[in-house]
C-alpha cells in the first residue's frame, strides 16, 4: 500500500494522499457554505494525517487563501459581502495574526506547540458549540412564546443578542454598514478582528471558525452576510498568513496545491448552497460540525494516557475527520440540488 503515500519534501513526512484530496474537496464545500476557510477541520486533519502541527498550520493557511477568494467572488454576486466591514476588520486581523504566529514559533522552540494548540482548539470548539446551540434554544423559546400570543416571530430575530449591548458603546468614529444593516463604533469590528486574528495565527485558521460566530453574535450581522463577509476577510488575511508562514519555512506547498485543486471546485458548490439553506439551518449544521471536529482532536489528546490504544485512536481520529467532512459535504450538495430543482420547477409553473 506504499503507493497510497507521498513524501512531502519540506516537512519530510509521508502522507496518505487520498486523505488530502478528501480534505480539499470536502472542506471546499463546507468552507464555501459556512463562510470560512474550513481550517478548523483542515489543520487538525493534516496533523492527524501525519504533518507536524507547525507545518499543518502553515500548509492549511496557504491552501485556504486561494479557495476563500473563489468563494468570496461567488458570494459577492449574491450580495452577501459587506466590503466596508471587511476592510475595517482587516486592520485588527493582520496585527492579531502576526501576534499569534509569533506565539506559535515561541511554543515550537519550547517543544509545547502540539499539546497547547490542541487544548486551545478543544476549549474554543466547546465554547462555540455551546454558543450556537444556546442561541438556537433561545430562538425556539422566543418562537414558542410568540406562538402562544398568536404572533409570529420576525425573521431576523436571534436567540443570543450580545450585539445589542455592544452597539450601545458609542466611541467615535461611528460607521454605517449598509450591507449588514448595522450602525456601530468602528472600534467594535476592529477589536473583534484583532481577537479572531490572534487566535487564527495560533490555530492556523483564517479566523472563520471564530469570526463567523463573532460577526453574528457580537457585531449583529445577518447569517448570510456574516458568511460572505467572513470569506472576504479570510481570503485577504489568508494571503498574509500564507506569506508569513512560508517565510518561516512552515508551508508544504505540494500538499497545499493538491488540496487547492479540489477545494476550488468544492467552494463553488458550498457558496451556491447558501442560497437554499439560510439562517438557523446554517447555524445548527455548523454546531454539529464543531462537535465532531472536537471529538477527533480529543482522540489525539488522550493518547499519552492510553498508549496501548494509540493506533486505534489514531485510526478513529482519521475516520472521524474524513467521515465528518464527507458526510457534511454530501448533505450540503444534496440540499443544493434539491433547492435548484425546486427553483426550476417554480419557474416552469410561472411560465
Amino acid at each position: 500500500m506504499d503507493w497510497l503515500y507521498i513524501l512531502m519534501p519540506i516537512a519530510g513526512v509521508k502522507i496518505f494522499w487520498p486523505g488530502l484530496i478528501i480534505l480539499g474537496i470536502g472542506v471546499g464545500i463546507i468552507g464555501g457554505f459556512f463562510g470560512m476557510g474550513g481550517a478548523w477541520m483542515v489543520t487538525p486533519g493534516l496533523n492527524i494525517l501525519g504533518f507536524p502541527m507547525a507545518f499543518a498550520i502553515g500548509t492549511d493557511i496557504a491552501h485556504m487563501a486561494g479557495k476563500s477568494l473563489i468563494s468570496t467572488m461567488r458570494h459577492g454576486k449574491f450580495g452577501n459581502v459587506d466590503y466596508k466591514l471587511g476592510m475595517i476588520m482587516l486592520v485588527g486581523t493582520v496585527v492579531g495574526f502576526e501576534c499569534g504566529a509569533q506565539m506559535v514559533m515561541w511554543l515550537e522552540r519550547l517543544g509545547s506547540v502540539e499539546k497547547v494548540v490542541r487544548w486551545i482548539y478543544v476549549g474554543l470548539l466547546l465554547f462555540i458549540a455551546w454558543t450556537v446551540f444556546h442561541d438556537v434554544a433561545k430562538r425556539k423559546a422566543k418562537e414558542k412564546a410568540a406562538a402562544e400570543k398568536g404572533e409570529t416571530l420576525e425573521a431576523g430575530a436571534t436567540g443570543v443578542e450580545w450585539h445589542k449591548t455592544l452597539h450601545k458603546i458609542k466611541i467615535p468614529p461611528m460607521v454605517h454598514l449598509k450591507a449588514a444593516g448595522i450602525y456601530c463604533s468602528a472600534w467594535l469590528p476592529i477589536f473583534v478582528s484583532f481577537l479572531t486574528g490572534w487566535l487564527a495565527g495560533i490555530l492556523g485558521i483564517g479566523g472563520g471558525l471564530i469570526r463567523m460566530p463573532a460577526l453574528i453574535y457580537m457585531i449583529g450581522c445577518p447569517t448570510h452576510v456574516a458568511v460572505g463577509t467572513d470569506l472576504f476577510e479570510v481570503a485577504i488575511s489568508g494571503l498574509y498568513g500564507a506569506a508569513t508562514y512560508t517565510f518561516k519555512g512552515r508551508t508544504e506547498l505540494v500538499a497545499a496545491m493538491v488540496m487547492l485543486v479540489g477545494a476550488a471546485m468544492g467552494a463553488q458548490v458550498g457558496a451556491v448552497a447558501t442560497k437554499y439553506i439560510k439562517g438557523y439551518g446554517i447555524r445548527i449544521i455548523f454546531g454539529y460540525a464543531v462537535l465532531g471536529c472536537m471529538a477527533s482532536i480529543l482522540m489525539k489528546l488522550v493518547q499519552p494516557w492510553l498508549p496501548q490504544y494509540k493506533d486505534l485512536l489514531n485510526n478513529m481520529a482519521t475516520i472521524t475527520v474524513l467521515g465528518l467532512i464527507t458526510a457534511m459535504s454530501a448533505y450540503i450538495f444534496i440540499k443544493m440540488v434539491q433547492g435548484v430543482k425546486k427553483e426550476l420547477a417554480m419557474k416552469q409553473q410561472k411560465i
